[in-house]
């Protein structure tokens, strides 16, 4: 039996001499980082509740958005057309905006094809009373027509190159309570006036929109798109 131990012991001490120093790596072991380990006497399990307790890392802050590139500013604006007086109230509601050598002004005549009137009412005296109520209801923009003929003494409310534009005009009129204007067809040249902006930035573009929805029949457009 002694005998039979010691041959038992000595295998055994041999297999593992074998396994330890003279056996070939295994492939599926990776060895490296047994061989690498920095400090490993201060690894130490950490508990539940000690990492509960643990701060949490600051989050990481957001990327600011990239900015939109600025549009570029437009060449030129062209606003208009305008009558005389007209003109006069525009470039008046223009001067805020400090445009200088920017601003440019042309005058011209333009074919208007619709009328915007009131009826002859008959002579001058009757002429002159309606045009003193029109005052009341707020109504500026209008001249006696004199020149003798069937319009004599018919009252001028506007002309224009679209029937769109009289309409807009008409309807402006009935919101101040004038109700006996109506609309006719009339060829006729009559002096007109526009206005230039040139080099137009975003911010300003918005303000010349704002400003342009007060005065109907007028138009903001590109310079190139002039008819």
């Amino acid at each position: 039996m002694r005998l039979l131990f010691l041959l038992l012991l000595a295998a055994n001490l041999g297999f593992f001499a074998w396994m330890r120093f003279l056996a070939p790596p295994d492939p599926a072991v990776d060895r490296k980082p047994l061989t690498q380990q920095l400090e490993p006497h201060k690894l130490r399990i950490v508990t539940e509740h000690e990492l509960a307790a643990a701060p949490a890392p600051p989050p990481a802050k957001p990327k600011p958005a990239a900015r939109p590139p600025e549009p570029a500013p437009l060449a030129c604006l062209e606003w208009g057309s305008f009558s005389p007086a007209d003109a006069t109230l525009a470039a008046q509601r223009l001067e805020p905006l400090s445009l200088g050598a920017r601003l440019a002004q042309y005058r011209g005549e333009e074919t208007a094809s619709w009328w915007v009137h009131m009826p002859p009412q008959g002579n001058r005296a009757g002429a002159l009373r309606k045009a003193a109520e029109l005052k009341k209801l707020g109504v500026e923009d209008y001249f006696i027509v004199q020149e003798a003929g069937p319009l004599r003494w018919s009252l001028s409310l506007g002309v224009f190159s679209t029937e769109d534009a009289a309409q807009a005009h008409l309807q402006a009129l009935r919101a101040k309570d004038v109700r006996s204007a109506v609309i006719s067809r009339r060829e006729t040249r009559v002096p007109k006036v526009w206005f230039q902006v040139r080099n137009v930035e975003a911010p300003l573009h918005a303000k010349l929109q704002g400003i342009a929805q007060d005065f109907e029949g007028a138009t903001l457009h590109d310079c190139a798109q002039r008819g």
